[in-house]
Parts: structure tokens; sequence; C-alpha cells
């Protein structure tokens, strides 16, 4: 399955234009928010040195319980942790400046996803096509979902009329933390 999985991630990823696809090797379902899942984050964000970071909500949502699951929850954990302090600090994960010569980094911004408290909306109508893609490519979690389509688009639209957007809109909502 991990084999599967890998394939349907980087298809996923083309079907929005993402190139740079990087796998840390923690298996599917087991992936807990432990310092060396930060030190790995850690080592990617001083590689790539983004200026944002997108990563899932930490917090269990009640609403919608498919945003809960515990990688994703612990991917958000380990991330926040990996931007703040551990990439930035020089003196976090010493082995990363001495070993492999990446310097501190800081990450401007941090959107994360899922989250109970969206503060920033994104109209994605237009990209939506390429959302349903990138979902189906999944085939492995989605291929059973023959409503995925129109589930996704009424979450989307309530969403965008939460956001004050004109009928017909479609959006996502972020948590926007400003990290500079």
């Amino acid at each position: 399955m991990p084999a599967v999985r890998r394939a349907e991630q980087v298809a996923a990823a083309k079907c929005v234009g993402v190139h740079d696809v990087r796998f840390l090797g923690y298996p599917d379902g087991r992936v807990e928010a432990t310092l060396d899942l930060r030190r790995d984050l850690a080592r990617v964000i001083r590689q790539v040195r983004p200026d944002r970071l997108v990563c899932p909500s930490p917090e269990r949502s009640y609403a919608r319980i498919g945003f809960s699951h515990p990688d994703h929850r612990a991917v958000g954990s380990a991330a926040l942790d990996a931007v703040y302090p551990d990439a930035r600090n020089p003196f976090a994960f010493p082995e990363l400046l001495q070993g492999e010569s990446l310097a501190a980094w800081t990450v401007r911004e941090v959107w994360i996803a899922g989250g109970p408290d969206p503060n920033h909306y994104v109209d994605v109508t237009a990209t939506f096509p390429r959302k349903i893609a990138a979902l189906r490519a999944h085939e492995s979690q989605t291929g059973h979902m023959e409503d995925l389509t129109e589930r996704l688009r009424t979450r989307l639209a309530l969403t965008a009329r939460q956001a004050g957007l004109p009928e017909g809109r479609l959006a996502e909502g972020f948590r926007v933390l400003d990290t500079a």
C-alpha cells in the first residue's frame, strides 16, 4: 500500500501544479508529533526556505470528523512546532546546521487548513475542477465516493457564504498566522 499511496500523492500533486513532493517515510495511520518528525519538517523548511507554509489543523473537528484524522492532526502539530521554534532557531537540531549546512529559516506565515476558526478565505471556484482531480487521484481513498464532487461543492459553497462571497462561489477557509 505505501507504493500505491506515494504514486497517488505524486499524481494528485501534478493535478495542482506541484512538482516537488517529498516523502519523509512515516507510515500511514501511525504518524505522531515526535521530535523526529519536527526535525524532519524543520529540515525541509530549511532546505526549501518558504515564506508560507500550509498545514492541517492540529485541532479535532467535531463538525467534520474527516478533518480530524490522527495523522493530519499530528502533522499539523509538528509542522507548527517546526515553524516555531525549530526551523528558525539555530540551536534547535544543531545537526541540521553542523552536519547538513542548513541554516535557520523563518517562515513568515502559516495557513492552517480545516481548523475551527478561519480568518482568511480564498475563492477557489476557478480551481475547483483541479481540486476534484487531485482528490480523485487518491483512488484508494476516494474511489468509492460517488458523491465526492457534490459533497465538496456543498461544503465549499457554505464556506464561501461564510466569507461573504457572492452566490455560486466556492471558498476554502484558513487560519492565517503571522509568524515573522
